[in-house]
């Protein structure tokens, strides 16, 4: 009888076992500051990875953060910018030692550096800001860290400004408006929704930064690439506007398995309308671009998807 008992427990226990539904997996995906464009990407990127039976955590960050949190195993996958990425991937500074489990996904599209002043501050180029106060995004933020160079080849240092204020894109814009900054240094992608709040409110300026600047921050990092602000960007924006840039990439952790990867970056290209629709510079990513190589490694689950779609 008692055997029979065993039998039947071990016959239930099976079952239920058979009817548990499975878990979701779960990914936790650093995205970047509210106000840019990473953040609601990522919330799309979390609803793409739902479908495909992935449970998506999106948590804040920014740029040399997230490369860290993945190197440091507290995130899967993240946004990154690819000059911070192969900062990290070499051991060089804002880094202490290099990333050695830091893997790229998909090049997406560029950020442009932006470089904003009140009208009337008398600022005409990064050389002017001696004296004046900034605005800039927090420590481990890629625009932060881009700052410190803009002003490092002009011969300058954050103590050569009267006030350093390390903010998000909305304090930031604030800052401008109640006349506390006169100047708003930031990372992301043209028009940005920040700059556009701040030009609802006052007359503003885009400073560029000219060729002989561009080649000495390209000594300081060789990833910098030469973009344009094209004039009608922003308002009374009459003019093109050359600043430097970089791209927007996903990385993920290189021991993260193969088929996450491949399913994450599959259901990206799959549902590439919800990417574009919070992102229009999404909309001339392709997956030959996507598979560019900026100088990290990729993950074997990203070239196994390039592979198939025949574009490596």
């Amino acid at each position: 009888m008692a055997t029979n008992r065993k039998s039947i427990s071990i016959v239930v226990a099976a079952l239920l076992l058979t009817a548990a539904p499975a878990h979701a997996q779960q990914l936790k995906l650093m995205s970047g500051p509210q106000g840019g464009s990473w953040y609601p990407l990522a919330g799309a990127i979390a609803n793409i990875g739902d479908k495909a039976g992935m449970k998506v955590q999106v948590l804040p960050g920014a740029g040399i953060a997230n490369v860290k949190a993945v190197q440091g195993g507290k995130a899967d996958l993240a946004f990154a910018n690819s000059i911070s990425t192969v900062d990290g991937v070499a051991g060089r500074a804002p880094f202490d030692a290099k990333a050695t489990n830091v893997c790229n996904v998909a090049t997406l599209y560029p950020q442009y550096f932006q470089v904003v002043a009140s009208a009337d501050a008398n600022i005409n180029s990064i050389g002017d800001l001696k004296g004046k106060s900034v605005a800039m995004q927090p420590k481990g933020n890629t625009a932060e860290f881009i700052s410190q160079q803009a002003l490092e080849v002009y011969g300058l240092k954050y103590d050569d400004l009267s006030r350093t204020s390390f903010v998000s894109y909305t304090d930031a814009v604030s800052l401008m408006k109640d006349n506390n900054a006169q100047v708003f240094t930031l990372g992301t992608g043209v028009p940005a929704s920040a700059i556009m709040d701040l030009a609802s409110a006052r007359d503003i300026k885009l400073i560029g930064i000219p060729d002989d600047k561009f080649q000495a921050m390209r000594k300081l990092n060789p990833g910098y690439t030469k973009l344009t602000i094209p004039a009608g960007s922003y308002p009374k924006q009459t003019k093109d506007v050359q600043t430097i840039g970089y791209a927007t990439h996903v990385i993920a952790r290189c021991d993260l398995d193969e088929a996450t990867v491949y399913k994450v970056l599959k259901g990206m290209v799959d549902n590439k309308a919800d990417l574009i629709a919070i992102t229009k510079a999404m909309g001339d990513t392709t997956p030959k671009m996507m598979a560019e190589d900026i100088g990290v490694p990729m993950h074997k689950g990203a070239m196994r998807y390039y592979k198939e779609a025949g574009v490596l």
